[in-house]
């Protein structure tokens, strides 16, 4: 899987300065200096959400300041003066600021100094107007609707069937085997508020995709790992937390699969944990990022 080539944003020549060159452009010259409306800075670079309109608070020194990043955006490095840690993006390593701590200006006593000419910024208007949709499988679809509703930024799971040939599928068939239909849920969220990164790395610890027949005690076909795609956007950051996983030893059976036709499983399955009271008995959540 590794080798795909990233598409980036083309740069003007002062962007690529800053960018790339690893410069600063001058205090107070930046257009998100003072700037405060709702919405996600994203990397200028290659689009990748960075930062969020409730993080940002002026600190008076020049340049946009936040206290939080979204969670897995931004990577530190030692600065090349020996100083200060530099800010980069976590997924084109393009270069945004420093970021200090300690200076006592939020509760978070962070300050991620970011220089505007790194960012882009879509308004909540206009990155949320659409909700997003992601779908994934990863054993009974109940232990997976059940962690997925926990997440911040998501306002509706449901449970259903994908990835088979069979039209209209009932619990019945899909338990046989012979409909080709995995156990998948399919989520809907606010994309200013969660990333689909978030959602990829969030699937991945809340169940075994190293097992090869099912998930726990749950064994068959329909309650494979799995991850269906609806863009090459999704496909790509799925393939980069795969390889990502790799790299940290797993032998990951999770596969990658064009989204196709979702169908709702019946009613007596959605919010099953919530109606009945129990909890998952196959999910549970392990930090692995």
């Amino acid at each position: 899987m590794k080798g795909s080539l990233m598409k980036y944003n083309e740069l003007t020549e002062d962007e690529k300065y800053v960018i790339e060159q690893k410069g600063t452009e001058k205090p107070f010259s930046g257009r998100y200096n003072d700037f405060y409306e709702e919405g996600i800075y994203k990397c200028k670079k290659c689009s990748k959400p960075l930062f969020k309109s409730k993080d940002k608070f002026s600190s008076g020194c020049g340049w946009p300041s936040f206290d939080d990043e979204i969670k897995g955006a931004v990577k530190k490095v030692p600065d090349r003066d020996g100083r200060r840690m530099e800010i980069i993006c976590s997924n084109c390593d393009a270069h945004l600021g420093h970021v200090f701590e300690g200076e006592g200006f939020t509760s978070k006593n962070t300050r991620h100094c970011v220089n505007s000419i790194s960012l882009v910024f879509d308004s909540k208007e206009k990155c949320c107007e659409n909700h997003s949709v992601a779908y994934f499988a990863a054993g009974c679809f109940w232990g997976v609707e059940y962690y997925f509703k926990k997440l911040e930024g998501v306002y509706s799971v449901v449970s259903g069937y994908m990835g088979g040939d069979t039209q209209n599928p009932t619990y019945e068939t899909v338990c046989s085997g012979m409909s080709g239909h995995l156990e998948a849920v399919k989520v809907e969220y606010d994309c200013c508020e969660i990333t689909y990164e978030e959602l990829v790395k969030y699937f991945f610890e809340i169940h075994d995709f190293t097992q090869t027949n099912g998930q726990g005690p749950d064994i068959g076909s329909q309650y494979l790992s799995a991850i269906y795609y609806i863009d090459d956007k999704q496909k790509q950051t799925a393939m980069k937390i795969l390889d990502l996983l790799s790299d940290k030893g797993y032998l990951v059976a999770t596969t990658l699969h064009n989204a196709s036709e979702f169908y709702s499983a019946e009613d007596y399955h959605q919010n099953y944990y919530e109606r009945t009271g129990k909890v998952p008995y196959c999910h549970t959540r392990k930090k692995i990022f």
